[in-house]
C-alpha cells in the first residue's frame, strides 16, 4: 500500500505564493509518477500538473502553465507544488495521486490519493 499526505494548504491572496507538500510512504522502491488534482465546489476533480518518477518529464493544465511548478525529491519521497500569481479561482481542495508507470491526465487513472488540502485565494 501507499500511504500519501498533502500539506501546506491555507488563505493566500490574489497574486501571493503557496507551496504544496505530498509525502509518501509505503512500497517506496516503486517508481511512481505522481500527479496534483484540485476540486472546486460544485466541480468535477482536474488535472493540475503531473511529474514522471525521474522529474524529467513534467505536464501541466493549460490554466496553470507558467505560474505553477511541480517538482519532486525522490530521496525524501515527497512531491511539491509551488503555485505562484495565485487567482480566486485557485480555490479548491488539491490532492496528490501516484501512479505507475507514466504520468496520466485523468483521475481514474491513479492508484493512491491523499486526503486532500484546502487552498483559498481571496480577491
Amino acid at each position: 500500500q501507499v500511504q500519501l499526505v498533502e500539506s501546506g494548504g491555507g488563505l493566500v491572496q490574489a497574486g501571493g505564493s503557496l507551496r504544496l507538500s505530498c509525502a509518501r510512504s509505503g512500497r517506496t522502491y516503486s517508481r511512481y509518477a505522481m500527479g496534483w488534482f484540485r476540486q472546486a465546489p460544485g466541480k468535477e476533480r482536474e488535472f493540475v500538473a503531473g511529474i514522471a518518477w525521474s522529474g524529467g518529464t513534467t505536464r501541466y493544465a493549460d490554466s496553470v502553465k507558467g505560474r505553477f511548478t511541480i517538482s519532486r525529491d525522490n530521496t525524501k519521497n515527497t512531491v511539491y507544488l509551488q503555485m505562484n500569481s495565485l487567482k480566486p479561482e485557485d480555490t479548491a481542495v488539491y490532492y496528490c495521486a501516484a501512479k505507475i508507470p507514466r504520468i496520466g491526465l485523468g483521475p481514474l487513472e491513479y492508484d493512491y490519493w491523499g486526503q486532500g488540502t484546502q487552498v483559498t485565494v481571496s480577491s
